[in-house]
């Protein structure tokens, strides 16, 4: 039901602003964080009667558009390349009885494919990693087909898979675990 009053901004705010603030987090620069939630929250009080019944999707693309817009800080790209050093098991690239030396080579490789990965891979690959979106979801947030994002998430993967293994090949720890 769309937002009619106060009381009910105030559930989809105390219901959201952990998932929206860490949507943000992981991809603009600290400084911008607090802006880019507040103008967030500012632009679902303004278009309150267009909030959907599930204002998680419409909440995220919201934010995706104010921080495309706001034009200041480094690009997310820095703040995602530090998430991925942080939780590279994310994507899978580590066996699970590695020693300490070769995961923190596995992560260095995984954060550079990572880096070298367009923009908006990192973004398909973000939402189904870190956000869990289904792909109806994510394709909401990306203002696009689910089908469409279901294949911008086959060729994202495929892009970060080949760096990875191009890595592997030049990296003789990675080869040895691979």
């Amino acid at each position: 039901m769309p937002i009619e009053n106060e009381d009910r901004f105030t559930e989809v705010y105390r219901a959201h602003y952990e998932d929206v603030l860490r949507f943000v987090r992981r991809r603009a620069h600290p400084m911008n964080v607090d802006d880019i939630v507040g103008e967030t929250f500012l632009t679902a009080w303004r278009r309150r009667r267009e909030v959907p019944d599930d204002p998680r999707p419409w909440l995220f693309g919201t934010a995706r558009k104010v921080m495309l817009n706001a034009g200041r800080g480094m690009r997310r790209q820095s703040a995602l390349a530090v998430r991925i050093q942080q939780s590279g098991d994310a994507f899978g690239a580590h066996p699970p009885t590695v020693d300490p030396t070769a995961r923190a080579d596995d992560r260095m490789d995984l954060a550079a494919a990572w880096r070298s990965l367009a923009d908006a891979d990192q973004e398909v690959l973000a939402l189904h990693v870190w956000e869990q979106l289904s792909a109806k979801d994510a394709a909401k947030v990306l203002g696009c087909t689910r089908a469409a994002y279901a294949m911008r998430l086959t060729r994202a993967r495929r892009r970060l898979a080949g760096r990875l293994s191009a890595t592997a090949t030049a990296s003789p720890v990675l080869a040895a675990h691979h």
